[in-house]
């Protein structure tokens, strides 16, 4: 952990604009959303075409240099592909690398290809008086960066391991490893160098206008309040050629670790005070 707590830059293009008091520029706390997001959408612009690309994917946070960093640390983002997927293909052109090279070689050293990478939880539903105060608990984070293919063979096995772990915890080493020559060539890995991220946080109860909230009977028949909203692990299901006859410890431990944490957050931004009792603008329509 580092001594200090470490912030991304604020650029025009990263800074939280619309209610900035619930920005974060934290790496820890942009670290810890994206880390615990189990998809994170990847957005890049494809040339010849008038839209941009948006694609949901596997991610986490690491090091390769610096295997036992922490979530505080200055940390690259790891994403989990097809080796001639698309997204790819155009990190490959845009390195300079091809699928022969050392990622160490200098023509990887380029920028690569530019991506946003977005990951939000919902942790309540915000009921309010009216449907223009309503909203949402949530934690959200946005990364800005430049991702190349991962070429070395020892960190192609780092980020294999970093990202099947962050699925499930410690379950890279109860499967079967080393993955064959077949499913390292098939694989795609991405590295995004992170230039810029944000975070944007609601932990809070429903806030009203002040000529709402002196209206009896509208106080008298709307019920307003919070319902936690968690993401949840439920009992494994044993597959048809499954021959354990029970759930491995570390399966059931990460389960129910998991679902113990997603609980007390939801529960914890349930009960959060509001910052104010009436509000004098919309706050909460966009946000």
């Amino acid at each position: 952990m580092p001594s200090v707590d470490l912030e991304y830059p604020k650029q025009p293009y990263s800074k939280v604009n619309r209610y900035d008091s619930r920005a974060s520029y934290a790496l820890e706390t942009i670290h810890n959303i994206v880390n615990t997001c189990p998809v994170v959408h990847v957005s890049f612009t494809v040339p010849d075409s008038p839209f941009p690309a948006v694609l949901p994917m596997i991610g986490q946070m690491g090091s390769f240099e610096r295997p036992s960093a922490d979530t505080g640390d200055v940390l690259e983002l790891y994403l989990h592909g097809y080796v001639s997927s698309r997204i790819v293909n155009m990190s490959r052109k845009a390195s300079g690398s091809s699928s022969g090279e050392d990622s160490s070689s200098s023509a990887a050293e380029e920028e690569g290809l530019p991506v946003c990478v977005a990951a939000t939880h919902i942790d309540g539903l915000v009921l309010s008086l009216t449907p223009n105060t309503h909203s949402y608990n949530y934690r959200s984070a946005v990364l800005f960066g430049y991702a190349t293919p991962v070429t070395d063979a020892a960190e192609k096995l780092y980020a294999m391991e970093l990202i099947t772990d962050s699925v499930v915890r410690d379950r890279y080493r109860h499967t079967r490893t080393p993955p064959s020559a077949a499913e390292m060539q098939s694989t795609g890995l991405l590295r995004v160098r992170v230039a810029a991220g944000s975070a944007k946080l609601r932990a809070d109860a429903p806030s009203d206008d002040r000529a709402d909230l002196a209206d009896e009977p509208l106080l008298d028949r709307v019920w307003t309040g919070v319902v936690p909203l968690r993401y949840t692990f439920d009992e494994p299901v044993p597959g048809p050629y499954n021959r354990l006859d029970h759930v491995p410890k570390y399966l059931d431990e990460f389960r129910n670790d998991f679902n113990r944490e997603a609980r007390e957050i939801a529960a914890e931004t349930a009960r959060a005070k509001p910052a104010k009792t009436a509000k004098t603008k919309r706050d909460d329509d966009d946000d």
